[in-house]
């Protein structure tokens, strides 16, 4: 167990990765990261699946940054995206622990 945590830590250590290489190879965004209005850019339209989805639900940290960093210096992004994801992994583990409570109960 302490061998999967030590992963997981190791993985939003480098998540800033994301971030840091299409930055220095003037890249654009990561590759899969785009919306709506990037895609339409890259191949000419939004297809309809997308374009209904896309306005379903508000993320916790656009763009896996803190409010206001998203043009900030790449040092708060990174440490934005490292903030976005030890939250998302407290989430995970806190509804993990939850559900597990809840079905060991019967």
């Amino acid at each position: 167990m302490h061998r999967l945590w030590k992963v997981i830590i190791l993985l939003v250590i480098l998540s800033p990765l994301g971030i840091i290489v299409p930055y220095l190879l003037n890249a654009g965004s990561a590759w899969g990261e785009w919306g709506p209005d990037e895609i339409k850019e890259l191949i000419g339209y939004v297809p309809s699946g997308l374009e209904k989805l896309s306005d379903l639900g508000k993320p916790l940290f656009p763009d896996y940054n803190l409010k206001g960093w998203e043009e900030k210096p790449l040092t708060y992004q990174s440490i934005g995206y490292i903030v976005s994801g030890l939250v998302g992994i407290l989430i995970v583990v806190g509804v993990t622990l939850l559900l597990g409570k809840v079905l060991s109960r019967r």
